[in-house]
């Protein structure tokens, strides 16, 4: 199988949420749920819910969660302060809500689990019969339990996590301290190893960090963004990959 990467590349890694695993209905509601509570403290019982099928394609999809949660309340003229990524989920700061955000949606893996994406396995597959090696990063501190439950944890040779990141204070996502951090831990310079995101964050993270090839998983949303930060090559699906040529596919 053609791998549809440079022949320098010893090494691939992979995002877990929206790369390995199909979990943005999971987000969706979470991100409802955490708006709506906001919304009903700030409008009162009458206030307008945030639309699943409208407002988180406008606002939130394709961006960092703390500026989607910025566009989206000022959509409603509500303003609050940023705080800091340390805030705590009660806090009334953007950094809060994203928190508060995370920890539903954490909950909901919890107790519906996560669809694996086939093509994505499909592909893993494909790049460890060829001898190169795999990793998974992924902010989520429930990656291995997550892995576990749909039957891959084997098919990754290291995890770089949340649960990791924290440990070594390593920052996360668009700095690229996480995906270095995975290459290290695979042996591999960063020039040897792809990243695979589904996220602008990711892009920034892999063009940052001086990665041999990053690819852009853009499933629903548009190419455009993950080129623009720096995408080398986008897919829908990574069995897309299968044949394409060796070469940078910038529009």
């Amino acid at each position: 199988m053609t791998l549809g990467l440079p022949a320098e590349i010893r090494a691939c890694l992979f995002d877990l949420d929206g790369v390995i695993t199909d979990t943005t209905f999971l987000h969706v509601a979470a991100w409802k749920e955490a708006f709506d509570t906001l919304l009903r403290q700030h409008e009162g019982n009458g206030f307008r819910p945030f639309a699943a099928d409208t407002d988180y394609a406008e606002f939130i999809e394709s961006r960092p969660s703390a500026e989607g949660a910025r566009c989206f309340l000022s959509s409603r003229g509500i303003e609050l302060p940023d705080g800091s990524p340390d805030d705590s989920p009660g806090l009334d700061t953007v950094h809060g809500l994203v928190r508060r955000k995370n920890g539903l949606y954490e909950a909901r893996i919890r107790s519906q689990g996560a669809e694996v994406c086939p093509g994505t396995i499909a592909y893993v597959k494909a790049v460890r019969e060829q001898g190169l090696l795999t990793a998974v990063v992924t902010s989520s501190a429930n990656c291995r339990e997550i892995l576990r439950a749909a039957g891959v944890e084997t098919l990754f040779d290291a995890w770089i996590d949340g649960v990791v990141a924290a440990s070594r204070n390593l920052r996360r996502k668009p700095y690229p301290d996480m995906f270095l951090a995975a290459a290290r831990d695979l042996g591999q310079h960063s020039t040897q190893c792809a990243v695979f995101e589904d996220a602008q964050a990711g892009m920034d993270a892999g063009r940052s960090g001086h990665f041999g090839w990053v690819v852009g998983v853009a499933r629903t949303g548009p190419a455009g963004a993950l080129y623009a930060h720096g995408a080398d090559v986008v897919v829908k699906d990574l069995g897309d990959l299968a044949g394409t040529p060796e070469r940078r596919s910038r529009p």
